[in-house]
């Protein structure tokens, strides 16, 4: 039997304002009231909790809770009565149900993927300052219309559920730039036969070190064995993350094809040995770095980058340039790519040059449907926030204006009236 009190005290003292424990707790540990004045972090995932006691309300200053990997099967009620809390994390639990007001009042960060919840609850339109939310791989089948209040929703996952149907609203509202909903019975079904790709044995394949991981897979340096020319090697995780089913971004690559401003694509991986799914890509050269990182829990939804990371007007009109023309042929495809980010930008530290990666949020529709114009949209308010982004960080000068005009017009509340990707490669070629 595990002996919290001491346990939690040898690795925390009191004053702690984070405290992060998997010790296989099925009850919560009471011992961490001690920290109740302080504490502004918990994450207790990868235990066996089912409940949180009444007096959880006790931690005024907790922020940010993270359950995932535990045993609820219903959302805790008591968390609406933290009067702190802006996000929380429940993914890969068994929640089926959701009672009406349990979000907390000011959350902006809401994460249940993985679970087996159908319905949410009207509430959720109350949730004013909600920026964030994370539904993918569940089985809801319809977003209850309240959710059109929710007018500083940035980032929404809904992918791998049961939607019926996507609501006229939720393309309208005027924050959203970061959409995943591949997956859904309303998704378009792509016709895979009429897609030309080379397919590579593994055997032919030397895999190296590991070059980075997504949400939807583990990319790693290879080379082919009879050429000796280096390639990267995506290799899916299988599983629903959060955003979506891998075998959507698989397919939606494999749909795209190949673009100079689109990380190369050079075929399918056939045979491996645990019956995995892959792509190999070219392997791009160290003059290319990754743009940004990834938001941190204060940005929520924006991208953070290194300290003193500075660039010219003339870098970031080439990285600008070779996105919108990326994300302009994705369009052309039928793809919205989902998240379209600093942190999914490789670029030439020299010239600015860059490519477009990471596919795991794409969605696919058809370019004749009523929603097609308002899909690319969305990217373009998230290509927006990425000017912004290179705005704070660009050195100063007359250029720096101009930039704020083409971001601006990315913004535009009424999602039609923003300029398609066409439109600003003109403007930025201007």
């Amino acid at each position: 039997m595990i002996d919290a009190s001491s346990l939690i005290t040898e690795k925390f003292p009191i004053g702690s304002k984070k405290i992060t424990l998997s010790e296989g707790f099925s009850v919560f540990p009471k011992e961490l009231f001690k920290y109740k004045e302080t504490l502004e972090i918990l994450d207790l995932s990868k235990n066996n909790l089912s409940y949180l006691p009444d007096n959880f309300t006790e931690f005024k200053k907790l922020k940010i809770v993270f359950f995932s990997e535990n045993n609820f099967e219903e959302f805790p009620s008591v968390l609406a009565e933290c009067p702190s809390l802006t996000m929380v994390g429940f993914k890969s639990n068994r929640i089926k149900s959701i009672p009406e007001n349990a979000f907390p009042k000011h959350l902006q960060w809401l994460i249940l993927t993985d679970n087996q919840i159908d319905l949410l609850p009207n509430s959720i339109g109350d949730c004013y300052l909600l920026q964030k939310c994370a539904l993918s791989g569940n089985k809801i089948s319809k977003l209850p219309t309240t959710m059109q209040h929710c007018t500083n929703l940035e980032l929404l996952r809904i992918s791998a559920n049961q939607l019926q149907e996507i609501p006229f609203w939720l393309v309208n509202l005027p924050k959203l730039s970061w959409l995943a909903i591949d997956g859904n019975p309303c998704s378009v079904k792509r016709d895979m036969s009429q897609v030309s790709i080379e397919f590579i044995d593994f055997k032919d394949l030397e895999i190296q070190n590991k070059i980075g991981e997504g949400a939807s897979g583990v990319i790693y340096k290879g080379v082919f064995t009879f050429t000796n020319e280096p390639v990267a090697v995506k290799i899916f995780k299988g599983d629903v993350t959060s955003d979506g089913y891998p075998i959507d971004e698989l397919e939606n690559c494999l749909i795209v094809g190949r673009h100079e401003h689109i990380v190369p694509l050079k075929g399918r991986i056939v045979n491996h040995p645990e019956g995995k799914e892959g792509v190999i890509m070219d392997f791009i050269p160290t003059e290319f770095s990754t743009l940004g990182l990834p938001p941190s829990f204060v940005t929520c939804t924006r991208d953070v980058f290194e300290n003193g990371q500075k660039l010219s007007s003339k870098q970031v009109f080439e990285i600008a340039l070779s996105i919108a023309k990326g994300a302009a042929f994705l369009h052309q495809q039928g793809v919205m790519h989902g998240d379209l980010y600093a942190h999914n930008t490789l670029f030439h530290k020299e010239s600015g040059f860059s490519y477009l990666g990471d596919f795991g949020a794409s969605t696919h529709y058809e370019k004749n449907n009523l929603f097609a114009s308002y899909f690319e949209r969305l990217d373009v308010r998230a290509f927006g926030c990425l000017i912004d982004d290179l705005i704070s960080i660009t050195i100063q000068d007359v250029s720096k204006n101009k930039f704020t005009i083409i971001r601006d017009l990315c913004w535009n509340e009424n999602v039609f009236e923003r300029p398609s990707f066409k439109e600003l490669i003109q403007k930025l070629e201007n």
